[in-house]
């Protein structure tokens, strides 16, 4: 009995259902699979490069495109992951959340299952986007490197999904999400250390950058990739991990509280 109410409380059908819906609707809107790749492409190449040939412009040792290449990678993962939650919007517009919340279905499964479609998709576009820096001459670290930039991407994307899905509970039309998102999302962004160092920053905007989560996933990213992390590793690593969890657990509470109208 007991196994049975596992697997009902954690159903692969429904998780497997909505993460493919997921997939399947990105891959729809051949404009946002553009724009996400074409985006992150231009700042490598007509920020990152350019400053990189400058001669004597270094940052923490290392020229401006190795050290910008994992910031874009941190943007690419916080854009795509707080944007999936426009999905629930989107669903519950349309009266597709309706039918969902009332099947006979686990809702712990369809919010995983829509959140690792949504973490599917921005790790995708990140790996292309570490492909793409790579192809301009970014210098990887090395394997052991690689993969565990991609344990910092996973829970960037954790981070960052759980916290577009609260907004979007919270939130009733999509022009709402939307302006809440653009809200939230740059002043994160911009306050990463994507673009600067940390610790080149104001007192009082460093103070800002310790409290920001991107800070941690860029940071990690780019002691993972090219080396010259602010903080240790270990540090990125488990801030991220708090905040995932955290996040991605309130994220599923509050969807698993809503209402479909």
């Amino acid at each position: 009995m007991e196994a049975i109410r596992v697997t009902r409380f954690v159903d692969p059908l429904p998780i497997y259902t909505m993460w493919l819906r997921q997939i399947k609707r990105f891959l729809r809107v051949k404009s946002r699979v553009a724009s996400s790749i074409l985006m992150p492409f231009l700042f490598l190449a007509f920020l990152g490069l350019p400053l990189s040939f400058i001669p004597g412009f270094e940052i923490e040792g290392m020229n401006y495109l190795d050290f910008l290449a994992p910031g874009i990678v941190g943007m690419t993962l916080l854009f795509s992951s707080t944007i999936s939650g426009v999905s629930v919007i989107w669903d519950k517009e349309f009266g597709f959340l309706k039918e969902v919340l009332v099947a006979p279905v686990n809702r712990f499964s369809i919010i995983l299952g829509r959140s690792l479609g949504g973490m599917t998709i921005a790790l995708v576009q990140a790996l292309v986007i570490v492909a793409i820096a790579m192809a301009m001459g970014v210098k990887i670290s090395g394997i052991s490197g690689f993969f565990l930039s991609i344990v910092f991407m996973i829970l960037t994307c954790a981070t960052f999904t759980g916290l577009g899905l609260i907004i979007a509970a919270k939130l009733a039309d999509t022009q709402g999400f939307m302006s809440i998102m653009n809200l939230v999302i740059m002043p994160i962004f911009f306050l990463s250390g994507a673009f600067f160092p940390l610790q080149s920053m104001p007192a009082g905007i460093k103070y800002i950058m310790y409290i920001n989560p991107l800070t941690y996933g860029v940071d990690g990213l780019r002691g993972a990739l090219v080396g010259g992390a602010a903080f240790p590793l270990w540090l990125d690593f488990a801030v991220l991990l708090v905040l995932s969890i955290t996040l991605a657990g309130l994220g599923a509470y509050f969807f698993s509280k809503m209402e479909a109208d």
